[in-house]
């Protein structure tokens, strides 16, 4: 989750964009916050050709809403864990609750998991303990691992040698550089790109993305959080996908669909065929 907003009042939703020409999935949002009911999202994201979406838990009543969309609608995946600005104190008890929840057969993956240096609502030291918690039930479970790495690089990467990463590592809302796009590619660990790589202060993001292999990509909006250009300040949903996908093929010099079959194929191998 990164947090945007001013704390008014609900904003309009943008218009649908145009259709992509090959069915994606967002691989990160969180269907509990977004302000229109679940069915509707879904309706809306199979209209501009998002067929899946991955809605993600940062504590323990979002980690339990997402199983309960995940076993109510079969386009939605689930993923729990407690998010890093969550983890004061963390116990044994709630990871062990995390634990149990990624049991479930629709809880794709255990995330958000990682490091926040940026927003330092938690100590370093329950950070590290709960990220390597979360790496441990990730290799346990055979689930994917997704991560919030927020300005924290070199510890997240470092945790993820010392502990051995599980077979599938997703950096979600990646936001490195391009020499942080090129270590991460070199230990197979696919890139999620939101809605921030379209704005015009984002020029690091774009070059890491031009440095991420087709293989290794995923998009995500993090919704309702970082609207991509032309929307930015409105609420974000699933359904504005397109934009930040063919903002990424322009950035990539590749042809939308090209990209589109990739993300398609990338999603299924890191959270499994629906």
């Amino acid at each position: 989750m990164t947090e945007e907003g001013d704390g008014q009042a609900p904003r309009s939703y943008p218009p649908l964009p145009e259709r992509l020409p090959v069915d994606v999935f967002d691989s990160h949002c969180h269907l509990d916050i977004v302000e229109t009911p679940v069915d509707e999202q879904l309706r809306s994201a199979r209209a501009a050709g998002i067929a899946r979406i991955v809605t993600i838990g940062c504590d323990l009543p979002s980690s339990r809403f997402a199983v309960e969309a995940a076993g109510e609608f079969d386009d939605v995946y689930a993923a729990v864990a407690i998010h890093p600005n969550e983890t004061t104190g963390i116990s044994e008890a709630v990871l062990g609750d995390v634990a149990r929840l990624a049991a479930h057969p629709k809880v794709r993956a255990i995330g958000e998991t990682g490091l926040d240096y940026y927003r330092d609502w938690a100590p370093k030291e329950d950070q590290h303990r709960s990220f390597r918690a979360h790496v441990d039930i990730a290799k346990r479970t055979g689930k994917a691992l997704v991560i919030h790495d927020r300005e924290a690089h070199d510890d997240v990467l470092a945790i993820l040698e010392e502990e051995g990463p599980p077979e599938k590592v997703v950096f979600h809302c990646f936001s490195g550089d391009a020499a942080m796009a090129e270590v991460c590619a070199g230990r197979g660990y696919l890139m999620s790109f939101a809605g921030n790589v379209t704005f015009k202060n984002a020029e690091p993001l774009r070059d890491a993305l031009r440095a991420a292999p087709l293989d290794l990509l995923l998009v995500e909006t993090d919704a309702p959080f970082l609207t991509p250009i032309p929307h930015r300040g409105k609420p974000n949903a699933s359904y504005l996908i397109p934009h930040t996908v063919r903002a990424m093929a322009e950035i990539k010099g590749v042809d939308v669909a090209e990209l589109c079959t990739a993300i398609a194929a990338n999603g299924e191998r890191a959270f499994g065929p629906w």
